[in-house]
């Protein structure tokens, strides 16, 4: 996000999903937490439709950010989406991925699974969820199909959803508050990739 008044409204909205929920953000809300004039955030967003989608897109942007210099290229044309990755250095990543992910902002977490929720309700937010969710599944797909994956596609889904399930239980499930190491979360994957790839 270019605009730092737009940036600035959309954290301030993530910090009031992550404290108060869906019920607890507004616009009025959204100009008190953010420290600016009353109707600055209708300005930008002038609808809650506009405004779940504004944070959506901040929080899209956290999390390419969180990831950077972890995931390789997305890019058709991107050489490390073509070499072969070892099943090791696989776990590896995914370990280090996960782990970078939950050490840091956990409020980033529980208000992308607020957004998650009130997507299955707002097609016009499914979309763009579904749209920012594909920047994350098409490296997995990848890096499995370099890994050996016999159905990468498959397999890159799953492990995505393996990814999420991890966090979701380290952040609101009934794993919550309990530490996962860097050596928890290689063996895990490990685990999970010598299941996927044999």
């Amino acid at each position: 996000m270019s605009n730092q008044r737009v940036t600035r409204i959309a954290d301030a909205a993530i910090e009031i999903l992550a404290e108060r929920g869906m019920r607890g953000l507004t616009h009025r809300a959204v100009d008190e937490a953010a420290g600016l004039p009353s109707g600055s955030t209708s300005n930008h967003a002038r609808t809650r439709a506009a405004l779940l989608g504004l944070t959506l897109a901040r929080l899209t942007e956290l999390e390419c950010g969180l990831f950077a210099g972890l995931m390789p290229d997305a890019d058709a044309g991107g050489a490390a989406m073509k070499a072969t990755v070892d099943p090791a250095a696989l776990a590896e990543l995914l370990a280090q991925v996960t782990h970078r992910a939950l050490d840091r902002d956990r409020h980033v977490r529980i208000a992308r699974y607020e957004l998650a929720l009130e997507a299955t309700r707002r097609p016009e937010l499914r979309e763009i969820y579904d749209r920012a969710g594909a920047g994350f599944r098409e490296p997995a797909v990848a890096l499995l199909a370099a890994a050996g994956s016999a159905d990468p596609v498959r397999h890159g889904r799953q492990t995505v959803a393996f990814v999420e399930g991890i966090m979701f239980d380290s952040v609101v499930g009934a794993g919550a508050g309990a530490a996962l190491s860097i050596d928890d979360l290689r063996a895990a994957f490990t685990e999970f990739l010598r299941g996927v790839l044999s």
